[in-house]
């Protein structure tokens, strides 16, 4: 594709000058465009059962309230307490994770860096085919020099020096890419006049453009006069294609930036028509417009936005989370209060004192999720995959003729967790010397007795799920380790190719409300099959509820526990109150994890 410049009204001026934004390198145009926006021998038994009452909730809030913390010591004060180590699902634990345990560094040469130095001003023809002379070597110069200057923050004089010289070669004509990378440069340096020149050759010369192009022009329409016909390239978007969240993002703005509010709230309706989750960016803004706003038809609008975020499990940034604590308070006659805070893990906010929402499920909630997980992970999943419908049905019959179960492990995660556990060694005769658990001079107890056991003591029914395998002795799964974890807990031991999580989440579901597990897993696979949003964010707090994460385990010593949450960190009201968790700009949160700081605001009355 190549354009003429011959009969283009001034010429001269469509190459005006300003400073840049890059992409990165060695990335197309366009693709970093988007990005850039947008048992018995011979007869194995493979399960025991071991006799218990039926659930024990008195034993199962003791092993709760017993579970051990290191918290920081403020007599007289009323400070959040906090534990050695984040909350699993914690925002910034998996960072601090991988921060403890680090990859191991291979010596890597430092990179050659670039000794070319693009140019600083403009070329003429016969410097720019003396450049081009040098790099020989590359096959489209006039392109990768382009990028180059892109990603180097040049001029877009400069760069308008590149497209005269490559017109003046070619006859007035200049390829496609080679135009939209100086729009590029363009709608970065925010050069309006420009944006509209490139803008009217694009509109003269052709009648469809490409999704980059669109999003270009868009972007640098939005906050000059002529923003409207921005719009119409949305609609030129939407004949081909849904147009993107950032292609509304920026139509909204641009609505905003112009006091058009009617038609940047009609744009948000038709994006979560379109089942596109919207942009902070696009949220905030409204927020931010909203502090002139008056009357109860805009406050509506924006209280409908924070249930948005309630009913999506998003959370807002720092940022956004000022703009929503600033137009609070600029709400004439309602005296709205804001400050940012946390959750004490009794549930408890630190800054007005009230209880967050329960992390735990209705009875409706809890026997939907449980009907959804096994139809949608374990009868329709994949599971027949790493398991057969035999020994599937085996195993519902175990639990269906079994008592429910107060803790359900994944025994070969537990028993991987602390690979280093049997290399503990202690001196014959040195008092104390013999492990708690095992009594042996030489202490070989695997994580997994150490985790029974301690359980075992708080009369707790425990289920373990294993795999054959570990039933055949060897120096990792001796024979009277696991007799003494068998005699302390029931066991369930699958196929060593079956996967162990759906087996895992079946026993807790029907178990009841009660009944947690323990597994390093975070079971993303598994909320991944469940067919809607709304459901993975029930499994998500339940979850949250009912996963025990192991501390700490020193070979011989005490397991610790991490407590489990008992609120839910999701945007909340009580009419007089909100509650909205944010992102903190300096911690980075994975998905599955949940942000630890709180914007508290309340009616003072």
């Amino acid at each position: 594709m190549a354009f003429y410049f011959t009969g283009i009204r001034s010429f001269p001026k469509l190459w005006k000058s300003n400073p840049y934004l890059g992409l990165g390198p060695g990335h197309s145009f366009l693709s970093l465009f988007l990005k850039d926006c947008y048992g018995i021998k011979n007869q194995e038994k493979w399960f025991s059962l071991k006799t218990v009452s039926p659930q024990n909730t008195k034993a199962m809030n003791l092993l709760v309230a017993k579970a051990r913390y290191v918290r920081k010591k403020d007599e007289g004060s009323s400070k959040q307490v906090s534990a050695d180590s984040p909350h699993m699902f914690a925002a910034g634990a998996a960072k601090k994770r991988s921060q403890m345990n680090p990859p191991s560094k291979e010596h890597v040469l430092p990179p050659v860096k670039n000794i070319f130095q693009l140019p600083t001003k403009p070329l003429n023809s016969e410097e720019w085919d003396k450049l081009k002379e040098y790099f020989k070597e590359k096959a489209n110069f006039e392109n990768w020099i382009i990028s180059q200057m892109i990603k180097c923050r040049s001029s877009v004089d400069v760069a308008k020096s590149v497209l005269a010289w490559v017109a003046a070669k070619n006859n007035g004509i200049v390829g496609y890419d080679l135009l939209v990378k100086y729009l590029y440069l363009c709608v970065s340096h925010k050069q309006t006049s420009e944006i509209i020149d490139v803008y009217e050759i694009m509109k003269d010369r052709y009648k469809r453009l490409e999704s980059g192009a669109y999003t270009l022009l868009i972007r640098g329409l939005i906050h000059t006069d002529r923003w409207r016909e921005a719009l119409l390239l949305l609609e030129d978007i939407k004949k081909v294609m849904i147009p993107s969240k950032k292609n509304y993002d920026d139509c909204i703005q641009g609505a905003l930036f112009h006091q058009d509010v009617n038609v940047a709230w009609n744009l948000y309706q038709e994006l979560l028509g379109h089942d596109i989750v919207p942009m902070l960016e696009t949220l905030k803004a409204f927020f931010d417009f909203g502090k002139d706003m008056k009357g109860d038809q805009y406050s509506n609008k924006l209280q409908d936005i924070l249930l948005y975020l309630r009913n999506n499990q998003l959370y807002p940034g720092e940022s956004f989370a000022h703009s929503i604590k600033t137009w609070f308070e600029s709400v004439p006659g309602e005296h709205w209060k804001g400050q940012f805070t946390t959750v004490q893990q009794s549930g408890q906010c630190l800054g007005c004192g009230k209880t967050i929402e329960s992390i735990h499920l209705s009875s409706e909630e809890y026997e939907f999720l449980k009907e959804k997980i096994m139809r949608d992970v374990i009868d329709g999943g994949d599971q027949y995959r790493k398991t057969t419908p035999q020994e599937l049905k085996r195993f519902q019959d175990f639990v269906k003729y079994h008592p429910p179960f107060d803790i359900v492990i994944d025994g070969l995660n537990v028993a991987k967790m602390f690979p280093k556990a049997r290399e503990s060694q202690v001196k014959v005769g040195q008092k104390g010397s013999c492990c708690d658990l095992c009594h042996r001079v030489l202490c070989l107890c695997f994580p997994l007795l150490d985790v029974v056991s301690q359980l075992a003591k708080q009369n707790l029914h425990v289920l373990v799920l294993g795999r054959k395998h570990m039933l055949k002795q060897n120096s990792r799964w001796r024979k009277d380790d696991m007799e003494k974890v068998q005699k302390q807990a029931s066991f369930f031991f699958a196929d060593n190719i079956s996967e162990d999580d759906p087996f895992l989440l079946y026993a807790t579901l029907h178990s009841g409300d009660h009944c947690k597990f323990i597994t390093k897993d975070l079971m993303r696979d598994h909320k991944a099959c469940l067919p809607d949003a709304k459901t993975q964010r029930l499994f998500f707090k339940w979850q949250q509820g009912h996963q025990l994460a192991i501390v700490s385990r020193h070979p011989g010593s005490k397991i610790t526990f991490q407590h489990i949450l008992i609120y839910d960190t999701v945007v909340q009201t009580t009419g007089d109150s909100w509650h909205i968790p944010y992102d903190d700009d300096v911690v980075e949160r994975y998905s599955y994890e949940v942000p630890t700081k709180w914007l508290c605001l309340h009616r003072k009355t």
